[in-house]
């Protein structure tokens, strides 16, 4: 009895940390999971090298939620970074839901599919504020805007980009950040949050980078230079050290050639529109 899900990385315009309203967009970048059911009654995660008590927890919450007494083996495989901003905890969340869901053979709404997520990364604390902007980005696909205080999707629409992102090689973990100084640009973080709501993407993800950078001390030199190259917005994604650009086509290169001398990678990827899903067929 094993089931599969893969599910989408995510990118900031709006980080929720100041004032519980967020905003992300889906991206190119997936993770798979595979749950394999069994009756040993525990969770156990096989990913070598990874702390699996967030993946662990979502199964055992999916369980307990449709009154199952099954053990299971959970394992994931994933093409983005870990702790660079790009969401690879949601994202890991999301396809060990549905894998669950799928081995059991069971339907859930994908909202609420996410919100176990959410409980799972409170419960092993791992978040902030839940980052329901991150998971629902992650598993409706293209781009979102959500109140995380209150649990609920304010907006969604889907979006056509081309997205470059600058992943140093440090780590950044969210649980880490700095929550007294981040609060302190709420102001700024309202007038991105009404920008978002207008749909004017650009600029709410470009004053989110430039404000967060400020208060949690990291450069703004790539803002400038996606600026420069015509990026249509740009920002520090979540907390960082990993930076976001959404532009057209025409602008890769030179946006490209200018993040490469910064160091770490810079990968092309697109905004993705599509679902999470269970199953084989991804």
């Amino acid at each position: 009895m094993s089931g599969y899900a893969c599910a989408n990385g995510a990118a900031t315009i709006l980080n929720a940390v100041a004032t519980w309203k967020g905003s992300a967009f889906g991206i190119g970048l997936r993770t798979t999971a595979e749950v394999e059911l069994n009756d040993s009654g525990c969770v156990r995660g096989d990913v070598p090298g990874v702390d699996a008590r967030l993946i662990e927890r979502c199964v055992e919450l999916v369980l307990s939620r449709l009154g199952s007494t099954y053990g299971a083996t959970v394992r994931t495989w994933s093409e983005i970074p870990v702790a660079r901003g790009l969401k690879s905890s949601s994202t890991a969340a999301n396809a060990v839901v549905l894998a669950t869901l799928d081995a059991l053979d069971e339907d859930m709404d994908l909202v609420e599919a996410a919100k176990i997520g959410v409980e799972a990364a409170f419960d092993v604390g791992v978040t902030i504020t839940g980052a329901l902007d991150d998971a629902l980005a992650s598993m409706l696909g293209g781009v979102v805007v959500t109140d995380n205080h209150k649990m609920a999707l304010l907006k969604r629409e889907e979006l056509s980009r081309h997205v470059m992102l600058l992943v140093p090689d440090r780590k950044m973990f969210s649980k880490h950040t700095d929550v007294k100084r981040s609060r302190l640009i709420a102001p700024l973080a309202d007038v991105a949050f009404d920008l978002a709501m207008l749909g004017d993407w650009g600029r709410a993800m470009t004053l989110n980078g430039f404000a967060y950078c400020g208060a949690l001390g990291l450069p703004v030199e790539p803002l400038l230079m996606a600026l420069e190259a015509g990026a249509e917005g740009v920002s520090l994604s979540g907390t960082g050290p990993a930076y976001a650009a959404l532009l057209g086509e025409d602008k890769l290169d030179a946006l490209e050639n200018a993040w490469r001398l910064l160091g770490g990678r810079v990968i092309r990827t697109k905004v993705n529109n599509m679902s999470a899903s269970k199953g084989r067929g991804f």
